[in-house]
């Protein structure tokens, strides 16, 4: 009788230990390592998230930052050897403090600029204020960065309040890129039927649905477009951009749409370097020589990945624009209410991307990975 009430006990004390920590398993199918890449789960899936605070460990038990997201997602980097899977432990504790990274906010004291940034790269999208302006500004517009902390609200507070010009590198990057009346950084459009790029204006509402640590994301929906005849099409973007990735992931939807059409993710090609363009199947970029490109600026480069679209192309401008010479786009068969989804984002020469064969090649590695991505499960 002793021996079976001590074999109930430990067995007990088993199930008590296992309840108090779940595994989670992440398997990588690719042919090459993936190294703090942001992967996700369903948080129901984590029971002991019900109970309370929570911490994330791998196999050397080092903690893991985390993210529990607007969509009921917990986010955190993992590595995994090619072809091989690595496994993290939850248990019950409180997380240590993790800086934010992945910020952004509305700028209403700069005519409404939406602005986000992460390690990389800085970006915003223009708003209602400077549309009311009479500015034309229709893409996204990239701000350099060199260093991985935050600096919007520094450069804002700088330009604004202090007249020291964010177009001028002060040690952290700045803003050299040319945007106006184009797609900019990659934006996406409706083409209409006669292949026309129908320009999306400044997002008139917004909502930020997570800010930080790991990850930042806006929806921003748009005054009505007028395509083929359909007066009232509504344009809604949900944009996200993870700590560590040179790529933000957008979903855009159009409504109102009696037709089918094409959207196509662009990037404007300047001047300064006509021929500086890489059109592959999936993906393409471009090497921005700036604004000023001979003060010593750098190199932006700037790329799409569009899992979606069927080809990429360059279209020349039939009225040119400043500096704007044309786009590379990336087509692909839309329908109305379709939830199109792609990735775009920017690197510079300054700021960890050294090169352009360097720049090609992580965008050709991101394709990759969307087409193997990342398989996780609670154990």
């Amino acid at each position: 009788m002793k021996n079976i009430s001590i074999a109930i006990a430990t067995l007990f004390l088993l199930c008590s230990c296992s309840q108090r920590r779940q595994e989670i398993v992440v398997n990588n199918p690719a042919t090459f390592d993936r190294t703090d890449e942001i992967t996700e789960i369903c948080a129901d899936s984590i029971t002991i998230a019900k109970a309370g605070e929570f911490i994330i460990t791998d196999a050397e038990g080092r903690e893991i930052p985390y993210q529990l997201t607007y969509d009921n997602r917990i986010i955190f980097p993992a590595s995994v050897k090619a072809s091989d899977k690595t496994i993290y432990t939850v248990m019950p504790g409180t997380p240590a403090p993790v800086d934010t990274i992945a910020w952004g906010r509305q700028f209403p004291e700069r005519k409404d600029d939406m602005a986000w940034e992460n390690d990389r790269s800085a970006y915003r999208a223009y708003g209602p204020a400077l549309q009311q302006s009479g500015e034309r500004a229709f893409g996204y517009d990239i701000w350099t960065k060199s260093v991985p902390h935050r600096v919007l609200e520094k450069r804002f507070d700088l330009d604004i309040n202090k007249k020291i010009s964010f177009h001028v590198d002060h040690g952290e990057g700045m803003d050299v890129y040319a945007v106006g009346p184009t797609l900019g950084g990659g934006t996406a459009a409706l083409l209409d039927s006669a292949g026309n790029i129908v320009y999306p204006y400044c997002y008139e509402s917004y909502e930020i649905l997570d800010n930080g640590p790991l990850r930042f994301t806006v929806s921003l929906r748009y005054a009505p477009l007028s395509v083929d005849g359909d007066s009232a099409v509504i344009e809604e973007r949900m944009i996200s951009l993870d700590k560590g990735s040179w790529l933000n992931r957008t979903s855009v939807t159009y409504t109102g749409l009696r037709h089918d059409v094409c959207v196509a993710p662009g990037i404007v090609i300047h001047r300064q370097n006509p021929e500086g363009y890489t059109l592959a199947n999936g993906y393409m970029s471009y090497a921005d020589s700036t604004e000023n490109s001979a003060n010593g600026n750098g190199v932006i480069f700037v790329g799409v990945v569009s899992p979606e679209s069927r080809n990429t192309e360059y279209r020349r401008l039939t009225e040119p624009t400043g500096d704007a010479a044309g786009h590379i786009l990336a087509p692909a068969p839309y329908t109305d209410s379709h939830n199109f989804t792609y990735y775009w984002g920017s690197g510079w020469s300054k700021g960890g991307m050294p090169d352009k064969e360097t720049w090609d090649s992580y965008l050709g590695n991101y394709l990759e990975r969307l087409k193997n991505p990342l398989r996780v499960y609670v154990k």
